[in-house]
């Protein structure tokens, strides 16, 4: 009997270790179930309701910002920039023309410069070329009256000239007839100088 009990309890214990085993065995089944769980919770199908919610009030929070706050922002900054090329543009412009006309007004002018200068330059040489002939005239005047007045001179140099040599010579001839010891007929010395100068001439 003492054989039985003992086989009996030696059974039991045996059985409950078997059951034990089988609870670990449990136990570490539920575990790595759980931390599989826990490890990604987006592939639990208990909370796609609950993620899909917040999913489409994360959209729905983007959508009001990018289209409230920063897409009328960015396009203001565009309008912006926009505005501020398209003003430099027309400012480029309107000093493009403006240094247009100003080359033009500078070609002008000084082709009114140039046709002033050329207009300046012929009067000048006009009033010159005038002057010059007044002058010239005036001075070929002047040439022909001094030598007007030189000839007159001359011609009264030689005449006192001729006069002076007839005197001297009627001198000399009644000196050489006085030498001679022979009466001086003055009016006959005078004659014969007078026939030879004639005879000269």
């Amino acid at each position: 009997m003492a054989g039985d009990s003992h086989a009996t309890t030696v059974t039991e214990h045996a059985t409950d270790a078997a059951h034990g085993a089988a609870d670990a065995a449990h136990g570490a089944a539920d575990m790595a179930h759980g931390a599989e769980s826990a490890g990604m919770p987006q592939l639990d199908f208990s909370t796609f309701p609950n993620q899909i919610f917040w999913l489409i009030i994360t959209i729905l929070a983007i959508y009001f910002i990018l289209t409230k706050i920063a897409l009328p922002r960015i396009a203001g900054v565009l309008a912006e920039r926009k505005g501020t090329i398209t003003n430099d543009i027309a400012a480029a412009e309107e000093l493009k023309l403006k240094a247009v006309e100003a080359e033009k007004a500078y070609e002008k002018a000084l082709a009114e410069a140039r046709a002033e200068a050329q207009k300046i330059a012929a009067e000048t040489r006009a009033a010159i070329k005038e002057e010059l002939g007044v002058a010239t005239a005036k001075a070929d005047a002047e040439i022909s009256a001094k030598s007007a007045e030189s000839a007159a001179h001359i011609a009264e140099i030689r005449d006192s000239a001729i006069e002076a040599v007839d005197a001297v010579a009627k001198e000399a001839a009644a000196e050489i007839v006085a030498s001679l010891g022979r009466p001086v007929d003055a009016g006959a010395v005078a004659a014969a100088v007078e026939a030879q100068i004639k005879g000269d001439a």
